[in-house]
């Protein structure tokens, strides 16, 4: 099974979504969305109006358009790139895990998801 890179990081942000929540401040998430046009004027307004962080960030995950399309997450990965390379590391680590892999992804060949992470980084850079 070809595994889209957009999609292996939509796993990983959902399975990191809690640390992300906590860790990472939104505004910065929700201004690179709407530049790319993957939220709304009417969802980032919606947004800025949650008070606590963590919920706006949790919210900003599940908008509809940001959890269904999974090049909103490659995206995603860039705008944590400069105040947050600690969580790129993690998401990296992820990603090339044997074990995470096993248990997320269904490759055909056991070093596809070494190909996964070398497509985001090529993709990304």
């Amino acid at each position: 099974m070809k595994v889209h890179g957009g999609m292996a990081l939509k796993q990983v942000f959902q399975d990191m979504e809690s640390k992300i929540a906590e860790n990472v401040d939104p505004d910065s998430l929700t201004d690179v969305l709407l530049s790319k046009e993957v939220i709304s004027r009417d969802d980032y307004s919606r947004l800025r109006q949650v008070l606590a962080a963590s919920d706006r960030c949790q919210d900003l995950l599940s908008v509809p358009r940001v959890s269904s399309d999974p090049q909103t997450f490659i995206h995603l990965r860039l705008s944590l790139l400069d105040e947050y390379s600690w969580i790129l590391d993690e998401i990296d680590d992820l990603l090339t895990s044997p074990t995470w892999q096993q248990q997320h992804l269904q490759f055909s060949h056991p070093t596809d998801g070494n190909r996964v992470i070398k497509y985001c980084l090529v993709y990304l850079f």
